[in-house]
Parts: C-alpha cells; structure tokens; sequence
C-alpha cells in the first residue's frame, strides 16, 4: 500500500489550486464504454503534470520496493495505491487529529479519479482536513462472496479497517470522518456507513445506485461487472438466490441504519444532457444509465421518507452519469461534509 506507509507515498501538500480541475467533459466512469464520446478528455491530467515540478509536492504515486513493500492482508497480497491530500500545516510525527474526508471513485477508474477530473485539491485547501482517496478498482466496494466462499479480495475491509488505520496511526486522522462518491463509490459510501455504524459522520452518493435489488439493477449491475471482465455473481452473489447477501450490503435495506448520519445524495431522471455535457446521442450509456439511476435514487427516498431519517436529496432532470453534474453535486455538498467533521477553515486556524 504505497501511500501509506512510513516513509513514503503519495501524498500532496495543498497550497496552490489544482489548475482547472479538470472540467472537460470526460464520460463518466462506472458503467460499461458504449455508443459515441465526442466530448473532449478532462483537462487535469495536464495539470497534474505541471503539478509535478512544484516544490511542494512530495514523491507521488510510488510503490514501495524491497522491504518497504507494504502489501496488505484484505487483497491478498496485492499492491495497490491511495491518495492523500494533507493539510499544509501538517507535519509528519506531529500529533494530531485531523478531521477525515474518503472520497471513493466509480468504476473503470482508480484512485487517481477525484483529483484528475474535479477541483478538490482547491476545495480541500480552505480546510484543515485530510482527504483519502483509496484504490477500488472494479471491486465494487465490498468483500466478495465468492459463491459464499469469501476470501479475497475485501475491498470493504480494505477500506474501512485497513486503509482507515494506517491513516491514523501514520497520519494523525482522528475519528470524524466523511465519504464522499460518485457512481458506484456513492453505493460503497452509503453502504460503508450503514454496515459501520460510528464510521462516518456524513455520506454523500452522487448519482449512486442506492437500492440494489430494484427493479431491473441486479441485471444492470450484472452486466457492468461482467462488461469489466469480472465474474458478476462472485461479488454479492446470484441474483434472488444469494438475497441475503444483496440486502446485507443494500443501502434501501439498511436504511434504518443510516439513522444519525448525514446523507446526502443526488441523481438525474430525463436521460437528456445537462449543462457541460458533452454531445451524444440519445441512446449514449451515460444518458440511459442515469435515468435508471434517478429512479432508483427515488426509490430510496421514498424509503427514507417511510422510516422518518433525515437526508438531503436533489433529484434533478437534465445531467448525464458524468463529471460535469458530479462537480456541480459536490460542490454544493463538500461545506457540509466539512461541517460534519468540524473541519476549520485554513483561515480561521490560522487565527487561533
């Protein structure tokens, strides 16, 4: 786990903006590649780039080799990567408790997603708050079931337990924490939350699928997971027959358990391009993929309605299941999560 170790990784000093982060209109990532993408790729791999030359910067995105080699247990050995964005004032060996943001990606993506496509290396530096940005892969934010075998990979534990401890005792995160996702990283948030009682103060889903056994998404997920080379039933398990496990990581299942977290989360419905995005056809995946997702963000809130637990929701119309929408989303929503864990303005620290 390259980031997370003792004395190496890929984690960034904020201080200066992350370029334009990213606001090309780059598909959105989380459902399978299909019908035409004329819009242009993201603009912050660029940025990146120059980034690389600032003097502040640390060594980024660096395995660790020989004995440094940290590979952990929940992957089974695998090495993987995690982002961190550090407070500027943030020393390493000082103690400290730092307030927690995971930002968690979608699918056919990596941990490198929410810096290459958004602005929040600029949104995270009017805060004194640590934002986590772990590796996920097409894992789909769970510990597989492997036909109720178990075994590797645990995504989940790898997040949650793994990940989540070494921050801490290497970093000096304290225990107020947020997460923050897009597509199926906004399931995994939810999902985190419900199934880890006490993890997350708030969970924001950006066009998440958040009832898993609604009509038509078991075959929906079926079908993006099999379109990433993976065995679909070896994740949850098959459809009806393995139901249990579905409802055991289903955020409309585990509704009640959201109670005194902070939610937030939001989803499009017309199948019709919203502003900043790019040129498709009617038919694109990212049109069609929404409105099935709108609805089941619907679903949701009717269910969240029914067992009287606050949320804040905003079902819009126009918007494809992409960034352009999932910038604007979070944007509203990062004060919030900042308020959740009482992260303090740079400026307002620095005053004290």
């Amino acid at each position: 786990m390259a980031p997370l170790g003792r004395d190496r990784g890929d984690h960034r000093r904020r201080g200066r903006r992350n370029g334009n982060g990213g606001r090309g209109h780059r598909a959105g990532r989380g459902v399978p590649r299909r019908g035409p993408r004329r819009g242009g790729q993201a603009r912050g791999g660029a940025a990146a780039r120059r980034r690389r030359g600032e003097d502040h910067r640390r060594e980024a995105d660096r395995r660790r080799r020989g004995g440094h080699h940290h590979r952990l247990p929940a992957l089974g050995g695998k090495s993987v990567k995690t982002r961190l964005l550090l407070p500027k004032n943030w020393q390493r060996g000082a103690k400290g408790n730092w307030p927690v943001v995971y930002a968690f990606h979608g699918g056919q993506d990596n941990y490198t997603s929410w810096t290459r496509n958004t602005d929040i290396e600029a949104w995270a530096a009017k805060y004194n708050v640590i934002v986590v940005m772990p590796e996920g892969a097409d894992g789909s934010y769970t510990d597989w079931y492997n036909y109720g075998k178990g075994g590797s990979p645990k995504w989940e534990t790898f997040h949650t337990a793994e990940v989540r401890q070494l921050i801490e005792r290497n970093y000096g995160a304290g225990g107020l924490r947020a997460a923050i996702g897009n597509s199926s990283g906004a399931q995994g948030a939810f999902s985190y939350a419900a199934r880890h009682p006490g993890l997350f103060k708030y969970a924001a889903s950006l066009s998440g699928i958040l009832s898993m056994r609604g009509i038509g998404i078991p075959a929906m997920l079926m079908f993006t997971n099999a379109g990433n080379g993976q065995d679909p039933f070896a994740i949850w398990g098959v459809p009806r027959a393995d139901d249990a496990n579905w409802a055991a990581h289903d955020p409309y299942a585990l509704a009640d358990k959201l109670r005194g977290v902070g939610l937030f989360f939001s989803a499009g419905t017309t199948g019709r391009p919203g502003p900043g995005d790019p040129d498709v056809a009617p038919w694109d995946i990212g049109l069609l993929s929404e409105i099935a997702i709108g609805a089941n963000n619907k679903e949701f809130k009717k269910r969240l309605d029914e067992l009287n637990v606050p949320y804040t929701a905003h079902i819009y119309d126009d918007g494809r299941h992409n960034w352009p929408a999932w910038i604007r989303e979070a944007q509203f929503v990062w004060p919030k999560l900042m308020q959740a864990v009482n992260a303090q303005t740079t400026a307002a620290a620095a005053r004290r």
